[in-house]
């Protein structure tokens, strides 16, 4: 597009668009560019306290439809084909599978009291739950829907993520100072290592030489040698960190630091990783817990629990670009490059039915 020119009375005022740069009498504002189509797939959203999820075309940027009927999800996660979403029940002490191009729940398996975050290994064959209530995690083979074992880990387990080679998964033991290690073959807990207090979430370097983690309450997020098994170091970041993810590239880490109800954090901070410093701090929204990277590296995306939005973070710009309205409570996100079908309508998943007896608290930890 060609420059242009408007002149309107004395003084002059020089109107002058270019690019995404807006230019008004000698002065600058800043216009975010068109963030539509630089990413493909879909980014899913649990809602614990809307007792839904939200999937959203990552292409748009716009909410493609609500999955209402899981009692209280805390998080998720899309398996690595991008065909299934999993999904925690605290209510219900359930780990739900829902077809991602169908829009039905699949099928369930129980879990453990009060289940917080669930994930699948890389090939995608097992699912790992974690059971805050009864201080385990369960291992559930995906191909039967069965649960293959009940594993002991520290107290009150919260957040975990399998290693990049599948061969382990790091637990968070958030009423603890340890984070717990499952070997995969084996389905047990190989080691405790002390980290510190509080910690909820994890998450690997892509080389799989590093893990990170949050510290709730030190305001600081951690990083352990995975061969040495040792915690290496520590930085400062906002106030409650909860959720961690490191860039495609290796090259920075992102922390989505919430607060408390009462006194919200704001902000996600961005951690160097060759110098373990934070580089940059970013203004995302109220209570900013979840957080999840696109395949590309192009886009974060961050729940905002106490806003009930998803902020979209331009990682070259280091920039908020979009906020898109969510369920309720908006806790995990998980994305992946699979497209899911855009029916424009809220749905209603139909779920088994439990005895009252059987359901349990929705989760209390943040």
């Amino acid at each position: 597009m060609k420059p242009y020119r408007i002149v309107l009375g004395i003084p002059l005022l020089a109107i002058i668009v270019v690019g995404a740069l807006l230019v008004v009498g000698g002065g600058w504002l800043f216009r975010s560019p068109n963030h539509d189509g630089m990413v493909s797939g879909t980014v899913w959203v649990a809602n614990e306290e809307g007792n839904s999820i939200t999937a959203i075309d990552a292409k748009t940027n716009k909410v493609l439809t609500t999955l209402n009927g899981i009692e209280g999800p805390h998080n998720l996660q899309v398996a690595p084909d991008g065909k299934s979403v999993w999904a925690v029940s605290g209510h219900e002490s359930l780990a739900v599978m829902i077809d991602a191009a169908a829009y039905q729940v699949h099928g369930t398996v129980p879990t453990g009291k009060e289940p917080a975050h669930i994930i699948l290994t890389p090939d995608g064959k097992t699912a790992y739950a974690t059971n805050g209530g009864d201080n385990t995690v369960t291992a559930i083979d995906v191909a039967t829907m069965k649960t293959i074992v009940t594993i002991p880990v520290g107290k009150y387990p919260h957040g975990l993520r399998p290693s990049p080679d599948g061969k382990l998964v790091y637990v968070a033991n958030a009423k603890d100072t340890t984070l717990s290690v499952i070997d995969t073959a084996t389905n047990t807990k190989v080691a405790d290592i002390e980290v510190g207090q509080k910690p909820v979430q994890v998450g690997f370097s892509p080389d799989g030489k590093y893990v990170y983690f949050s510290l709730n309450t030190e305001n600081a997020v951690g990083k352990v040698d995975v061969a040495s098994r040792t915690l290496v170091g520590k930085v400062k970041v906002g106030g409650g960190p909860i959720q961690v993810f490191v860039t495609p590239d290796n090259k920075n880490i992102l922390a989505a630091n919430q607060g408390t109800q009462d006194n919200p954090s704001t902000t996600v901070s961005i951690i160097d990783a060759a110098t373990f410093t934070v580089a940059k701090t970013i203004e995302t929204g109220k209570g900013a817990h979840g957080v999840v990277i696109d395949s590309l590296g192009k886009h974060a995306y961050i729940t905002n629990i106490y806003g009930n939005n998803l902020a979209v973070i331009d990682l070259a710009t280091r920039q908020v670009v979009k906020t898109i309205p969510t369920g309720t409570m908006p806790n995990g996100v998980s994305f992946t490059t699979f497209s899911a079908p855009a029916p424009f309508t809220e749905i209603t998943l139909t779920m088994p039915k439990h005895d009252d007896d059987d359901a349990m608290p929705g989760m209390n930890m943040p």
